[in-house]
C-alpha cells in the first residue's frame, strides 16, 4: 500500500492499513510527511506563540526577582527580538528533532508495556510505524485546526482542540486548565485509531487494544500534567 492510500485509509479505514503495517512496516516516508507538516505549522503559528510567551513574561515580578533584573530584561529583550538564526533553529531542527526523540521513546514505551499487560507478540519497528500512522490524525488534521483557530484568534495559547475550549476565559496558567487541556479531541481519535494498529502488531481483539491504548494515553496526559504544572511554578 502506498502512501497515500495508507495516509487515506488511517482516516477513512484504519484496519487494513494496520493490518498491512503489522506484515510489512513502514514509516520513514511518513515521517518525512508528518515532519514537513510539523514545521509549516510552527512557522505559521510562530508569531503567535512568541506574542503569547511573552505575555506570560512580561510584568512578572516572581521571575524578575528569582532571575534577577538584568538577566530578566535580557530574556525579554531576545524574545522580544528573536534572531534569524534562533528562529530557523527552532522550527528546523529543535521542535523536529523534539517530536522525533518523543516518538521513538512513546513506541518504546508502548513495546515494553505490552510485554506486561498484553502479548509477547510484536516488533519495535511494527510500533514505531502503527503509531506514527496513527499520529497522522493529531499532526495533519489536529494542527489544521488550530492553524486556522490561532489565525482567527492571533493567538497559540488560547487556542485549544480540547475541554478547555469551553471555558475560553479561564487563566491558561490554572491548574484545571492545564488538566482540561489533555482531553483533547484529536488525541483521543489518534488513540482510538492507534488500537486498530497495537491489536494487529500484538494480536490481540481490538477491545482489548482500545482499553491498553487509553490507559497509555491517561499515563501521557498525567505526565503532561505534571510538566506544564513544573513550568508554569516557574512562571508564578
Amino acid at each position: 500500500m502506498n502512501l497515500f492510500k495508507r495516509i487515506e485509509g488511517v482516516f477513512f479505514n484504519p484496519r487494513p492499513v494496520f493490518d498491512g503495517l503489522a506484515a510489512k512496516p513502514a514509516w520513514v516516508d511518513t515521517l518525512v510527511v508528518v515532519l514537513v507538516a510539523l514545521i509549516a505549522f510552527n512557522l505559521v503559528v510562530a508569531p503567535y506563540m512568541q506574542k503569547d510567551q511573552l505575555q506570560l513574561m512580561k510584568d512578572n515580578s516572581v521571575l524578575k526577582e528569582r532571575v534577577g533584573a538584568e538577566r530578566y530584561d535580557q530574556m525579554i529583550q531576545n524574545m522580544e527580538n528573536p534572531s534569524a538564526r534562533s528562529r530557523i533553529i527552532q522550527t528546523f531542527v529543535t521542535t523536529p528533532l523534539f517530536y522525533l526523540i518523543a516518538l521513538l521513546l512513546q513506541a518504546l514505551i508502548l513495546l515494553i508495556l505490552s510485554r506486561f499487560i498484553t502479548s509477547s507478540q510484536g516488533t519495535y519497528a511494527q510500533v514505531l510505524s502503527a503509531l506514527l500512522h496513527a499520529s497522522l490524525v493529531d499532526k495533519l488534521f489536529g494542527n489544521a485546526v488550530r492553524m486556522v483557530l490561532a489565525l482567527t484568534r492571533k493567538s497559540l495559547m488560547q487556542t485549544s482542540t480540547s475541554l478547555a475550549l469551553l471555558f475560553p476565559k479561564m487563566e491558561v496558567t490554572s491548574t484545571f486548565y492545564i488538566m482540561l487541556a489533555q482531553v483533547d479531541f484529536f488525541q483521543l481519535w489518534l488513540f482510538g485509531i492507534l488500537a486498530f494498529g497495537l491489536a494487529a502488531v500484538f494480536k490481540i481483539e481490538l477491545k482489548k487494544a482500545l482499553f491498553f491504548s487509553y490507559g497509555v494515553w491517561f499515563l501521557k496526559a498525567l505526565v503532561n500534567v505534571g510538566i506544564a504544572m513544573i513550568s508554569m511554578s516557574f512562571l508564578k
